[in-house]
């Protein structure tokens, strides 16, 4: 069976973003790709926020300026989201 569609590449960058939005779906910001529906389950969003938090640090030093730059910016929206929905 062939597949039309081509994945891309795999980098660091993407690997971010897909976690980043495991995290979004995980804080109910988008809805669930399977169900449509937006559900929140915020202690696994901490555990991923968390792991993006431990690649910053196991990468630390072998980033380029724009990978350190998107990691810490996912991260910062990422916990100011959490820190959100935690005090709802």
């Amino acid at each position: 069976m062939s597949n039309q569609y081509q994945m891309p590449a795999p980098t660091f960058s993407t690997f971010v973003a897909s976690l980043s939005s495991s995290a979004m779906v995980q804080l109910g910001e988008i809805s669930e790709p399977t169900s449509g529906q937006k559900q929140s389950n915020i202690p696994m969003a901490k555990h991923t926020i968390d792991i993006i938090a431990l690649l910053q640090e196991k990468t630390k030093g072998n980033l380029t300026t724009e990978e350190n730059k998107l990691i810490q910016n996912v991260l910062t929206d990422l916990r100011m989201r959490y820190i959100s929905a935690v005090n709802k």
